[in-house]
Formats: C-alpha cells, structure tokens, sequence
C-alpha cells in the first residue's frame, strides 16, 4: 500500500487527460524527497526497506537515511542516542584523512554488506577509494585495510566507485580517475575491471570506457552506474555524471548533468547516447532544478528507479542553502534509449 501512494503522483500525471490538465497549473517536474543536505546519494533495498547513504556532512563519515515508500525519509540517528545524526562508518582505516569521504555505494553479498568509499590518501593527499564490511546495512562498517582498493595517484586519484552485479552473478568494478583535480589537470576516464567473488579485490586489468570528449561534460565524467537493459537484446547502459558540480556564484545554474552510454557488455565498448545529457538545469514552466547528478540506479517494485541529487534553490531559483537534496524518479528505457521522468512525491 505504501509503495502504491509513493507512486499515485507519477500515475495521476500520466493518465491524466491533456483537457483536465491544461486547466491545473503544472506541478513541479521535480522535487526533492529529502530536503537535507545528503550528497552523493545511493539507495539500497533491502526487503522493501530503503536505506540511502551519502557523502559525509556534520563530522559523520556515512550518514544514512530510510524510508518505506521512498517519498518519506528520515535521517537516522544513533541507536543509543537517536537525537544524535547516526554515522554508519564512525571509524576510518588507517590511511584515511577524516573529512573527505565521498559517495558511498554498498553491495549486499551473502550476509555481509560491502561498502564503498571514497577517502582522503593521507600518505599522498589524493582521493582514492576503499572497501569497509558490515553484518548490517546501518553499520557500523569496518575496514583495517592498511592501504586503499585502487589509488591511481599518476591520474590525480580515484573516486567514485560503483560496483554491479550481472544476471550471471559475476561482479565488476567502476571508478573514475580524479584527472580534474586543480593540481593534476588531466582528462577523466570512467574505467571498469572485474571484481574478486567475494567483492575484496580487483582482478584483471581496467578498461577505459568512457572520457570526458564533449562538450556538455567539460572536463569531466563521473560517478558511473551500470544497468541492464531489460529489451530482447538485453544491452548495458552506464549512466554517469558530467561537468563541475558546483554552483558557484557566477552562474544562473549549475551545470552539473547526467548522461548514459550504451555498452556492449558490462566491460564495454560504450557509446555515448546521442540525446546526452538526459537531465540537466533548468528554471521554466517545469519548475526549477539546479545541478541534477552523482545518479544510483535501483529497483523498487520490479521497476528500475534512480536516485540523484540536486541544489537547494530559492523560490526565485536563486541558490539557497549551501546544501544538494535527494530526488528519486523512475527511469524509462524506450527502444534502448532510456530517460529520467518526473520525480516521486508524496500523494496529497
């Protein structure tokens, strides 16, 4: 019953008729689930149950989220002290800076929970990314890895890991190369290598798969998410980031955007989509959005869903709050093309 109302907007606004429409105002084409700050957002099901992750905010490493119908959520706090903002990852792995940790992806395997991370390399001061367990999908996760996963320190760094897990049951591996680091100015490659069964280790060499070579992307592409297709022939898609993320005070909005490949297999070749970026800013009759990125795609009642985050903005579409809210939509695959529709939002 609950996931039936977190989905009652999506439907009114699709079998509507045109004529009862055009006498309502348009209701904003998305608005976030979540309005706190939570970044870099990932979402895990876990029997019915969604738990959201992201990037640290308010000194917790990891903070999470939950909800059972996906358009009301609550920023959870600790088991003992439930005033307090919970931290599932509250302790870090010796070659981890406290302070950067970023974009937290978690693969359920067996009984065990394998999160994620990206970190600050305290002997380089790059970012890089490592691998933390739990029992439990609130935590706490561990690690007591003296050094990261992968850590592509001639790249600028690593960031943004994403693992995914084929109909086969075989396990790969994505990441992006920090390239657009100030200090390093070097392209941006989203790469991808097979994962080890038991999702502790990298095996084989990475691949190229993507780069940053157009020009809504800027310099750069990341945060890499990997799907597949659900057509006769069964194709991949990846689903990533491009440009800078910010909002900075120069700009009407942030051009941060979300675009997919098409790929052949889960270790490519891939091609960018010709209709790239599928979700960008915008300020018109569909409301206001600024900065749409950093997408997790996820199942939810047999449909395939997507999870991002955008800025705050004022009712002018002004930056607000120096904080990126959760939005999740559904996502439609057409004809081996795929697009993010209007976000969920709780039926009034």
């Amino acid at each position: 019953m609950a996931m039936r109302a977190a989905f009652s907007f999506l439907a009114a606004a699709l079998l509507a008729p045109a004529a009862a429409q055009s006498l309502m105002p348009s209701p904003p084409r998305h608005v976030p689930v979540l309005r706190e700050n939570f970044p870099d957002p990932f979402v895990l099901n876990v029997g019915g149950q969604f738990i959201a992750y992201s990037t640290n905010h308010a000194n917790r490493n990891l903070p999470v989220a939950a909800s059972r119908d996906l358009v009301r959520w609550r920023m959870l706090g600790e088991p003992k002290n439930p005033a307090q903002l919970r931290d599932a990852f509250p302790t870090l792995p010796r070659w981890a800076q406290a302070g950067f940790t970023w974009a937290p992806e978690v693969l359920a395997l067996g009984d065990r929970y394998l999160l994620y991370f990206t970190a600050r390399h305290r002997a380089s001061g790059r970012q890089c990314v490592g691998v933390a367990e739990a029992k439990n999908p609130l935590g706490p996760f561990r690690s007591s890895a003296p050094e990261p996963l992968v850590c592509q320190l001639d790249e600028g760094g690593t960031i943004d890991a994403s693992p995914f897990r084929d109909r086969d049951g075989e396990l790969y591996f994505y990441y992006k190369n920090d390239g657009n680091n100030p200090a390093v100015a070097k392209p941006t490659f989203i790469y991808g290598q097979r994962l080890s069964a038991d999702g502790l280790r990298l095996e084989g060499a990475p691949v190229r798969l993507l780069r940053n070579d157009t020009h809504w992307e800027w310099r750069v592409v990341e945060a890499p998410a990997m799907v597949r297709g659900s057509g006769p022939g069964g194709g991949y898609a990846m689903f990533f980031s491009g440009n800078h993320f910010g909002w900075e005070a120069d700009q009407r909005l942030s051009n941060y955007s979300i675009g997919y490949a098409t790929c052949r297999g889960p270790l490519g070749p891939c091609q960018d989509a010709a209709e790239n970026p599928i979700l960008h800013a915008y300020n018109d009759a569909r409301g206001c959005l600024s900065g749409p990125g950093h997408a997790n795609v996820f199942e939810a009642g047999g449909r395939p869903f997507v999870a991002f985050h955008a800025w705050d903005s004022k009712g002018d579409c002004r930056k607000g709050e120096h904080a990126r809210h959760l939005y999740v939509a559904p996502l439609v695959e057409r004809g081996g093309k795929w697009a993010i529709g209007p976000s969920l939002r709780a039926a009034k």
